[in-house]
């Protein structure tokens, strides 16, 4: 299924991703950050502005993205699975370097810039901006950023699994935008499936540490030990926000009642 993509990755074939520097995400990241304290505060004395159509084309942009995505890399990574096994789809450095899984790759890398751009809208919509939201943007642009160019294990994992639930996260975005009603079901859903990846998340980096050992993994402890540590904090948020916003709510409805 990749191999007749090779199209995809023509312009990268003769060129390394010379955009991509982690002290530029690093810059990204502080930018982004002096844009959060300042923008709510300029914000805090204005009315509100709708962007409802910016919006809905601004999700609708990332979820196609995302879906065409989860699709090329999640090819690569069932065929990985089904012909050599567990243990090759985890340790597997072809990920970065395939015909196809090459473009998305980076393209997944690269995208963590843009992304930041989901802030924006809930500032200048005056939404509520939880914690979670700003720091997860942040981390994951750091990490990926910073481990992009060794190539580590594990790394076809991650992308598949991000590239998979932002499918589904930002088509929901993108139709609540648009005015239609979802059941909150879907919204649990999304977050069940969030929970889902970050425990996955700190399996494959279990593996990657195991194998490792063995010569059988490219990898290093000190990313690793980053990433274990990013993906634990953001099980840990991500069960406390699906506490918060439908448990609690749900016992909360009981009460009244």
């Amino acid at each position: 299924m990749w191999v007749s993509g090779q199209q995809e990755v023509k312009k990268f074939d003769d060129a390394s991703p010379v955009f991509l520097s982690r002290k530029k995400s690093f810059l990204f990241s502080a930018l982004y950050a002096a844009f959060i304290f300042g923008g709510r505060h300029l914000m805090n004395k204005r009315a509100k502005f709708e962007l409802r159509k910016p919006l809905v084309l601004w999700s609708l942009t990332l979820a196609v993205f995302s879906i065409f995505g989860a699709l090329r890399t999640g090819a690569y990574m069932v065929y990985i699975l089904m012909t050599k096994g567990l243990k090759h789809s985890v340790c597997d450095q072809g990920f970065y370097n395939g015909p196809v899984s090459k473009f998305w790759a980076y393209a997944f890398v690269l995208s963590k810039a843009p992304e930041l751009g989901d802030t924006i809208f809930i500032i200048l919509r005056k939404q509520k901006l939880i914690f979670l939201h700003w720091y997860h943007h942040i981390t994951v642009l750091l990490y990926s950023w910073y481990s992009y160019k060794d190539m580590v294990a594990g790394g076809g994992w991650f992308m598949t699994m991000n590239y998979g639930v932002h499918s589904v996260m930002y088509s929901y975005y993108a139709l609540r935008a648009a005015g239609f009603r979802v059941s909150r079901k879907f919204a649990m859903f999304i977050t069940l499936s969030q929970i889902t990846q970050m425990l996955m998340g700190c399996v494959v980096n279990y593996l990657v540490f195991h194998w490792m050992q063995h010569d059988q993994c490219h990898s290093h402890f000190q990313n690793i030990f980053w990433s274990s540590l990013m993906y634990l904090s953001y099980l840990v948020l991500f069960c406390h926000f699906f506490f918060e916003a439908y448990i609690g709510k749900m016992r909360k409805t009981t009460k009244a009642d």
